[in-house]
Formats: C-alpha cells, structure tokens, sequence
C-alpha cells in the first residue's frame, strides 16, 4: 500500500520549509535511508530522509516552493499503484480535530516520532545522537533495552548504519551504564492569564523596551534604623517596620532631589512637586503598587498605618483605583523574603524605582576595628531619558545619610 510523506513539525516555530532540490524523481526506486530532498527550514537547511521502501509514485511540491507542515511531499508505493484515491483525500477538507499521519520521513539530523507498528515492520533509519552515528529507531530502542554501548558496534547496512542484526551477538558488560527508564511523563498546565499578569505584562514590557534602565547599587549602614526602630517600638504605639522607615527616607530625600521625583512625558520631562510613594507589594495573581501619597509629611506612624491597610486590601483584592494610581516614585523590598540585593523595573510614569534587599549582619570596619554591623544593599533603578547617573547617585547617597542617621528626617 502506498505511503503518504508529510512535511515533519521540525522545531516549535516551524510553520512551512522550501524545498531547495529534489535528489529523486518520479518512478526512482527508494529506500530507507535515501536522500529524497533539500529541505530549507527556519533555522537550517536539511536533508529530508526516506524511511520505506517502494517506488517513488508522485511529488508534490516543485522545488523553491514553501511547502506547510503536514502537507504531503511525495507518495511512495509499489510500481503502477493508484494513488489517485490518496490525492483525492489529502486534498479534501479535513475536520479540524482529524490527527494527521505520523511522517514517514524526516530532516536528517532531527529525530522525529515513528509509530509503534512501523518499528516492527521496517527498520527505517535516522541519525542518532552524533550525526556521525548512523543506527535504525528498531536497533536503537534494543541497544536502549540492553543497554548496549554503540561505540564498539560496527554497522553492517548502508553507509555503516546499524541495523537489528549488528546487535544480535553483542554481549553487554558489567561496566556499562543501565539505560535512563523515566519513572513518570512529562506534564504540563496552561494557565490562563489574569487581567493583572496581562497589565503587568504589558505595561512592564513597555518601561524595559521603551525606557533605558541604568541602575546603581549602594551599601548602607543600618546600625542606627535597627537601633532607632528598637526604641520606637520599646516605646508602644505601632510597631515601626524597617520598610516604613525606608519609604519616610526616600521621601524627604526626594525632597532634595526633585528630579529623581519625575515622569518622562516624550515631549517633555514632569518634575513632580508632590511626593507619592508607590510600595510594590505580592498578591496571588502578581503584583500590586498601592501608594502612600504625599509620604515626606507623614509620620513613621501614619506611614505604617497606611500600608497595613493596603496590604489587608491587596489580599482580598479591595483596593480602589484611587490607592493604587498617581505615584511619583516606587519602592520594591524583598528583604523579607531573604534577597541580598535584586534590580527592579521602572514602573510607570516614574523615572526611578528603588530595589531594597534585606538587612544582614556582616563583618564590617569601624574606626580602624572589625565589629559586626547591620548592612543593606539598595539599588535605584533609572531611566536614562530623565535622570542622569549624578543625579541618582546624589539622591542615594542623601537617602543613605538619612537612614544612617534617622533623627535627620525628623527636622
């Protein structure tokens, strides 16, 4: 019976390949391991291989013409067969869950699925491995099984391809590494996206190919903050968090560095006069900004209150519009999740985002002396169009001398 060869499904973006030449024509005999064409894919050009043995009956794609995957290519039978019924089928409509033929042919160098029953009928041959390697599917799932080295097998079919019969007296010894048999098979899950991962997606995707991030990363002594928060909470009243020291110091830093507190507008660069301060913080679903708006005047207090507030909002998804819209500068710590030190990505309109990491004990120097110390790293995130590298450095090291020295925000 005539047998129909498709164009294989060679990589995940492989629509359609060109058939560079034919290296057979009609009525040539054929058999497994022949050339039958050159085939140009999107990454390469390849050999296209022959896996049954018959009477080249028909071909149909001419060559430099762009053949589908899944098309038919050729029809392989016995001499003088009609085919005209396998014509009339493939160019019928096929429903659209209709699975199509396993290929019977394949792209030299690329291994492609062949159905149970073709291994027992024939032995059609593909490269294995290194493409120096030429072994049939048939000798390669029994030197699997026996786990028999190929590397001392010497073939006896065409071009030194080795076939069922080089493996028959092939003893395996002790030495030689038992196959891989996989314990279980590989799944997946799609999962649909929400309209948040989608907005994320897209507006995250516009700052980091839209706007040119540099970022610089800074080292702070937090020996004061940890001992200034201790006395603090000591004191009752709510319970200060490194965090809400860190969103009050980069609000009165931005006060002194209005230009990091800015929007790139394409036109024309808005130098916001008010401060509201985005606090990035992780839900389910992704990734919400809630803001504290105009944080330099508030209170570590009033500045804890409100974000307790969001966070209880943001997990039952309660936040309104208003809350989480109109920042002019955005906060991202991971601290509490045990990282030393990360880059962020803009978040729009905003030109800067400051990356916080955790608060470690490290070995530090003081006055001439070795002493363990509290450190955090903090890198600030830019968009080139907007701030310069003096500009960010400048507020950074103000924000460093704030958190060193946390009495300074308080005048």
């Amino acid at each position: 019976m005539a047998e129909v060869i498709r164009m294989p499904k060679m990589s995940d973006t492989m629509t359609e390949g060109v058939i560079v030449g034919w290296n057979k024509k009609v009525g040539d005999v054929v058999k497994p391991g022949d050339i039958l064409a050159e085939v140009e894919t999107d990454k390469a050009t390849m050999e296209l291989e022959n896996f049954v043995k018959g009477v080249l009956l028909h071909i149909g794609i001419e060559k430099g013409q762009a053949v589908p995957v899944d098309a038919v290519i050729a029809i392989v039978g016995k001499e003088g067969e009609d085919i005209s019924e396998l014509l009339k089928a493939d160019a019928a409509p096929k429903p659209v869950a209709e699975k199509t033929a396993e290929p019977i042919a394949v792209l030299s160098g690329v291994e492609a699925p062949i159905p149970a029953a073709t291994v027992s009928e024939v032995e059609p041959l593909v490269v294995a491995g290194d493409s120096r390697l030429k072994i049939s599917p048939l000798a390669k799932k029994i030197a699997e099984e026996k786990g028999i080295s190929l590397s001392a097998v010497h073939g006896s079919g065409e071009n030194g391809r080795i076939v069922k019969r080089d493996l028959e007296n092939v003893s395996v010894t002790s030495n030689q590494v038992s196959p891989f048999v996989p314990v279980t098979t590989e799944s997946y899950e799609d999962v649909p996206l929400s309209q948040m991962r989608k907005t994320i997606a897209r507006r995250l995707g516009e700052s980091m190919f839209t706007a040119p991030h540099f970022y610089l990363t800074m080292e702070i002594d937090m020996d004061s903050a940890v001992d200034s928060r201790k006395r603090l909470n000591d004191m009752g009243g709510p319970k200060i968090s490194i965090n809400d020291m860190i969103v009050k110091a980069v609000a009165v830093a931005l006060r002194k560095h209005p230009k990091v507190n800015s929007s790139w507008l394409g036109d024309k660069i808005r130098i916001n006069h008010h401060i509201h301060v985005g606090v990035a913080m992780a839900v389910d679903e992704g990734l919400v900004v809630p803001v504290v708006k105009f944080a330099d005047q508030k209170s570590f207090a009033q500045i804890n209150s409100e974000v307790k507030i969001f966070s209880e909002k943001a997990k039952t998804k309660k936040l309104q519009p208003e809350e989480f819209t109109g920042n002019t500068f955005t906060i991202s710590n991971l601290g509490m999740f045990g990282i030393e030190e990360f880059t962020a990505i803009i978040n729009p309109p905003d030109s800067c985002i400051l990356a916080v990491g955790g608060v470690k004990q490290l070995p530090v120097v003081k006055d001439g002396a070795i002493r363990i110390g509290n450190v955090m790293k903090v890198t600030l995130s830019c968009d080139h169009r907007s701030v310069d590298g003096a500009t960010g450095s400048a507020f950074l090291q103000t924000l460093k001398n704030y958190l060193e020295a946390p009495m300074l925000m308080l005048v």
